[in-house]
């Protein structure tokens, strides 16, 4: 029996994802661990392998698809020895059991690449028209909705007239730009605009962020740093050795995980009817990336000496901007730190990255007076401000974790010694 090949989920919280790019095409033969295509998440791109061997009879998912649903069939895998008779049959079957579970006013649907010819597409969404509405897939639909086309104006090439994907991909690209410029001319004076659909990281960023602000009461303590004395030790450090160059950020990275040695309530979470207080030090870092920010994980960073935390963070960041973070590079996390000070930022207030219950955000280092012993002297001086959830972290607790925090920025031989 033919076997389907479905979107897998690759985080505990994917719902959806974009089939980037197939590795194997119909009538290759493939084997269990083998990579068949790559899928794009919210957080990176995947590679997806094999599970089951055979040879691949027929693919449902074109690449560059997006917004295909976890456990979605993307293609169909025959057995050794199997007849490609059985093949269509299996589809029809599947594309039944996905109409059969879909509701009928927004129903799913699945169309071929191109390896498929047009007269054999398929979709589950239904293919008659109720009271004269225009027959198109939800995937046209939605790509019709952003680049703001005219559905009507539309032949379609699919089952029945249907419009799909590729009917709109062939159109001239002057027909949707003159279709957005008559929308946004007619919307009452309002300024004319481009259309950019939301990424799935974006919306996920937007998700999450928008959740956190809404439950999550933060409340924020700043403080000011000298970091003269952490300068001189990272530049000796970088002279001692040519194998990494310590950064600034990886220092504070490993000053922030041993507070939260110091301080273990401020390495903590809320969780509904229980606080959950972590045992191992593991900081999030935020990395910007084209298109949004992930936060790849330094995990128990309070044990690791700087070289280490400085070789760990720059592979950690390289594989976020080149898309290839793994799940569990990025899964977890006890505590995060934002910094933009190569931005030029003196001071922000960062959003609380859930279920973690504080956030260090640091802004540049800038040299200004100071008083030291009633003289006024010249410091390099650092703000650091920490959002925190009220539920875990009482003022008393943050007061007391930026206090390690400052203590060990202004003693930094202690992140040489533990």
């Amino acid at each position: 029996m033919p076997i389907a090949i479905l979107m897998p989920a690759l985080s505990p919280t994917m719902t959806e994802g974009a089939l980037a790019k197939w590795l194997k095409k119909v009538g290759d033969a493939v084997k269990s661990g083998e990579v068949m295509a790559e899928i794009e998440t919210d957080k990176a791109t995947m590679e997806v392998e094999v599970v089951d061997e055979g040879i691949i009879a027929k693919i449902l998912v074109e690449a560059g698809t997006s917004g295909v649903k976890v456990n979605a069939p993307i293609a169909v895998l025959l057995e050794e020895g199997e007849s490609k008779d059985a093949v269509e049959p299996f589809v029809q079957s599947l594309m039944s059991e996905a109409s059969l579970q879909s509701q009928p006013a927004t129903p799913s649907s699945v169309e071929h690449s191109s390896a498929v010819a047009p007269s054999k597409s398929v979709v589950a969404a239904a293919n008659t028209s109720q009271g004269g509405r225009v027959l198109a897939s939800p995937l046209a639909k939605r790509i019709a909705e952003q680049k703001g086309i005219n559905l009507a104006s539309v032949k379609g090439t699919g089952p029945h007239g249907r419009i799909i994907k590729a009917d709109l991909e062939n159109m001239a690209a002057s027909a949707g730009a003159s279709s957005s410029a008559v929308l946004s001319a007619s919307q009452g004076g309002f300024p004319a605009y481009k259309a950019v659909p939301v990424s799935g990281m974006r919306k996920v960023i937007a998700e999450r962020l928008s959740l956190s602000k809404q439950t999550i009461p933060h409340f924020y303590l700043t403080i000011e740093l000298e970091m003269d004395a952490l300068l001189q030790v990272r530049e000796q450090i970088n002279r001692s050795q040519d194998k990494v160059k310590v950064s600034v950020n990886d220092m504070l990275i490993k000053a922030l995980a041993l507070a939260l040695r110091q301080v273990p309530e401020a390495n903590a979470a809320w969780a509904g009817h229980q606080l959950h207080y972590y045992e191992t030090a593991d900081v999030s870092v935020a990395v910007a990336i084209e298109g949004g920010l992930v936060t790849p994980v330094l995990r128990e960073a309070d044990t690791k000496s700087l070289l280490d935390v400085s070789s760990e963070m720059k592979r950690l960041a390289d594989a976020a901007r080149s898309g290839k973070l793994k799940p569990e590079d990025w899964q977890g996390g006890t505590i995060t730190l934002s910094n933009l000070g190569m931005y030029g930022i003196d001071q922000f207030e960062a959003i609380i990255n859930p279920p973690q219950a504080c956030i260090l955000a640091v802004g540049a280092s800038v040299r200004k007076p100071v008083v030291k012993d009633d003289q006024i002297k010249i410091a390099t001086v650092m703000k650091a401000t920490l959002s925190a959830d009220h539920r875990v972290v009482d003022g008393a607790i943050g007061a007391n974790f930026l206090s390690a925090f400052k203590d060990i920025i202004h003693k930094p031989l202690r992140m040489l010694l533990g």
